[in-house]
């Protein structure tokens, strides 16, 4: 018999009271599972840490592009890079390093990553009527929710930057 991969559900929310962008990142069990912590810098910077506390990643804006850039990186190696593409009504990201695109919503609050190859990859939705930012974010593959959370951080700072 295979393997049966279980789904994992991840609450994403915007701390309250941060100078900078912090956020805190819960499983189900309301387990903290990544801490978010945003560095002062030109662009948005992003560390993300372990429930340990250590540093595993960092989703940093690339300034000065036509459409808005952010590198990924994971355990010091760099993923490479999310795009926004140029869209009307949707909109719509890639990253270069995979086969992977997120299309979203009118309203911007829905999300659906996808892989060409594999299908989808998890959803994310945001949660209304919360003082701060809130997602859900659903992945299907649990192996997928560090870098499914990189994406989200990286639309959310997009987002803040046009607003």
């Amino acid at each position: 018999m295979g393997k049966v991969r279980k789904q994992m559900k991840l609450l994403f929310k915007q701390r309250l009271f941060s100078w900078f962008d912090s956020y805190d990142i819960y499983d189900e069990g309301g387990n903290t599972v990544f801490t978010v912590e945003g560095q002062l810098s030109w662009g948005h910077c992003l560390h993300i840490l372990d429930a340990r506390g250590e540093h595993i990643a960092t989703v940093q804006e690339r300034v000065l592009t036509l459409l808005p850039k952010f590198e990924l990186y994971a355990y010091g190696e760099y993923l490479g890079c999310l795009k926004k593409e140029l869209t009307f009504l949707k909109p719509q990201f890639t990253i270069d390093c995979s086969d992977w695109t997120v299309d979203g919503s009118f309203m911007e609050w829905d999300y659906t990553i996808s892989s060409a190859s594999r299908g989808h990859v998890a959803t994310v939705g945001k949660e209304l009527f919360h003082w701060t930012d809130t997602y859900v974010i659903d992945v299907a593959d649990p192996s997928n929710a560090l870098c499914a959370l990189m994406i989200v951080l990286a639309i959310d700072a997009e987002k803040c930057s046009r607003q």
